[in-house]
């Protein structure tokens, strides 16, 4: 596994530029994500990262593209897609905002925007997975007119009709629709 790491005191005036060109292996979030079929990261993940001194902060801004094919959620057929998403994030040296489970806490934007670090050396592999993982779906739709699967017969819509009823399908009680009692 590949980390992609930034040394902290290599980072002085003048900003530093990192290029990524990774398989979907080196970032354990995706390639889970993959394995469990959730997507398929059909390239590297590549990106371009450019980190900047702002005072006592670390400041990562960067751009992270990677080809996928998803399944669409309501006609089950793989289409390509593609990642492609810009992030700016914060890195002060420390611990993370912690509280306690009764303590309420206000978090500002730069709270938001920012993470903690330690050591001399900010490892980015979590947070390019992360913004990967963001941009993937949830119920993805090869298009938004997408028709999907007839309910009846299973026919993909999109590409063929059925003639199946076009009567409108209420499930809120149609597993009791042949429901039949006898009284004794």
């Amino acid at each position: 596994m590949v980390h992609v790491k930034i040394v902290v005191d290599h980072i002085k005036d003048t900003p530093v530029s990192l290029h990524i060109d990774e398989p979907v292996v080196a970032f354990p979030l995706l390639a889970g994500m993959q394995n469990d079929k959730s997507c398929c990261i059909t390239g590297n993940i590549q990106g371009d990262i450019t980190v900047t001194r702002e005072y006592e902060n670390i400041r990562v801004t960067g751009r992270i593209t990677a080809p996928l094919t998803l399944t669409c959620s309501r006609c089950l057929a793989d289409y390509p897609s593609f990642v492609d998403t810009s992030f700016t994030i914060f890195f002060r040296k420390g611990d993370p905002i912690t509280s306690s489970a009764e303590e309420e806490l206000e978090l500002g934007e730069m709270d938001l925007l920012s993470s903690a670090y330690s050591g001399d050396e900010i490892d980015l592999t979590h947070e390019i997975e992360e913004q990967v993982a963001m941009e993937i779906p949830l119920k993805p739709l090869c298009s938004d007119s997408c028709k999907g699967l007839c309910h009846e017969c299973g026919t993909d819509l999109n590409t063929f009709s059925c003639s199946c009823s076009k009567e409108p399908v209420i499930l809120t009680f149609s597993a009791l629709k042949d429901f039949k009692v006898t009284r004794k």
